[in-house]
């Protein structure tokens, strides 16, 4: 580019015509949060009044009310919830503290709650804590700094000592707080403790799911449990053995297998009793995803289901009713559960320290089991 003879020609200054430099006092409002002083001062009134508009519980006039809305609009005001939770002027969330998240039947669990919450106007945090107690403890402690209305712990496990002494840690602790923890198909560690339980009817699901095998003239039944010491799988296993009892059928110890609730559990323990030529004509797994499995190990053996071996599971979780056969299970009401768990805990009075419910349990029939000519 030439010069033109203009290089002594006057730098132009920069921005627009007119435009004042921004003061330190704007850059500072602009760099950090908006406070309710800020509010003020914008709205010209006092800071209690922003307060008490805000609050809507005491009255103010419309021009006072419009100017104070103007000023949080254009100021992009946060209210500090911590600070309205510790006067109690809004609702603490409700907590939802489990092993896992991606489970069918935890996330049913999770879904009643938050439906439940939802139309109580509250808000609902889902944490997972991968089978760490460690984590359990920063989480519930974390729910309780967070002013939580409710805390609930979902899922089996195993009531020890150790459970029993972090459990009435918990219960006490959040009930200094003003909060509640809740157990959802959770053992209580001791009676007498600020705590709310749901539960529902392991035992008697397994009962059911058993005796509905027997009934149909099976003898011989592969029952895949859970873990030995989990709560809801020794429940189940017992429901099994009084099946068992009530039918009159000795138990079997070779067919009573324990393992995790896992598709792989469930097909290894049934692939493995074929390969050791255990006799049996019927399967009761203790979780419909420990059913895949054994459907799976039936398949791959040749043997028809339920034309060779009957199968029950539990759960009913959505994809029983779409398997081929259609999978005869017991129903577990987890939405429901969920939804119990947030309706006591939030409709509670101060007169019972202790709450326990217990929900039912249906076995729902398929085509996965046939009945025996004997």
């Amino acid at each position: 580019m030439t010069d033109n003879g203009n290089s002594e020609r006057p730098i132009p200054r920069t921005g627009r015509p007119g435009k004042r430099k921004r003061t330190d006092a704007q850059q500072d409002l602009r760099d950090r949060p908006s406070t309710i002083r800020d509010v003020a001062s914008k709205a010209g009134v006092s800071v209690a009044t922003v307060s008490r508009t805000l609050a809507g519980n005491y009255p103010v006039s419309d021009e006072t009310r419009a100017r104070v809305m103007a000023a949080v609009e254009s100021l992009h005001y946060v209210v500090n919830v911590h600070a309205k939770a510790l006067s109690g002027r809004v609702a603490g969330p409700v907590a939802l503290v489990m092993k896992d998240i991606t489970g069918p039947s935890l996330a049913h669990v999770a879904a009643g709650v938050e439906q439940e919450a939802a139309d109580r106007g509250r808000l609902s945090l889902v944490c997972a804590t991968h089978d760490d107690p460690a984590r359990e403890d920063d989480l519930v402690q974390l729910m309780r700094e967070q002013h939580a209305a409710a805390v609930l712990l979902v899922g089996s496990v195993v009531p020890d000592e150790a459970y029993d002494r972090r459990m009435i840690g918990y219960a006490e602790a959040l009930n200094a707080a003003g909060s509640r923890l809740v157990l959802v198909g959770r053992p209580a560690p001791a009676p007498d403790l600020p705590v709310t339980v749901v539960d529902y009817d392991n035992r008697g699901g397994a009962f059911q799911a058993t005796s509905h095998l027997l009934a149909s003239g099976h003898r011989r039944v592969l029952f895949l449990g859970g873990e030995t010491g989990l709560s809801s799988g020794d429940e189940r296993r017992a429901g099994h053995r009084d099946a068992l009892r009530a039918h009159g059928v000795d138990h079997a110890e070779e067919l009573d297998t324990a393992g995790t609730y896992t598709r792989a559990s469930g097909y290894v323990r049934t692939r493995d009793a074929l390969r050791a030529g255990l006799e049996f004509t019927a399967v009761f797994a203790a979780s419909d995803v420990v059913a895949l499995g054994a459907l799976a190990a039936l398949r791959e053996a040749g043997l028809d289901v339920p034309g060779d071996v009957s199968v029950v599971g539990f759960d009913d979780v959505p994809f029983a009713t779409d398997l081929t056969p259609s999978l005869t299970t017991v129903r577990v009401p987890y939405e429901e559960l969920g939804r119990t768990a947030v309706r006591m805990a939030l409709s509670r009075t101060q007169a019972p320290a202790d709450d326990h419910v217990v929900l039912g349990t249906q076995l729902v029939i398929r085509r996965s089991v046939r009945r025996l000519d004997w």
